[in-house]
């Protein structure tokens, strides 16, 4: 796991991931208090936690950064339409792409390595 490249792809999905998920937070305070933003916080809180994972060395955390974005961008897809999507919402799923190809990346390279 010392290669340069592969640490440098993990910091910026864990980069990523955390803005995220701090983004998700946020919402309670600028947004309408629905069902909606509280599922948009949980998500938040579990971006956090990934991103943590993210900065250590663990395999399952690359799992998880590649599971967890993408259940909820097919979720906000699946009851949200595109055209109607703010701009906000756009970069959310834009970020999570990039955490997901990332991490997928990270693990394919991490793959025969010592686990930890």
């Amino acid at each position: 796991m010392a290669d340069n490249p592969t640490r440098l792809l993990r910091n910026a999905a864990a980069t990523l991931i955390t803005l995220s998920g701090i983004s998700h937070l946020a919402g309670l305070w600028f947004l309408d208090l629905s069902t909606n933003t509280l599922l948009s916080a949980l998500f938040g809180a579990v971006y956090l936690y990934i991103g943590l994972g993210l900065f250590g060395r663990s395999r399952f955390t690359l799992f998880l950064a590649m599971v967890i974005p993408a259940g909820g961008v097919s979720l906000l897809l699946q009851y949200t339409p595109v055209e109607t999507m703010s701009a906000l919402a756009l970069l959310r799923i834009a970020a999570s792409v990039l955490v997901i190809v990332f991490s997928a990346i990270v693990l394919w390279n991490v793959r025969n390595d010592a686990s930890v």
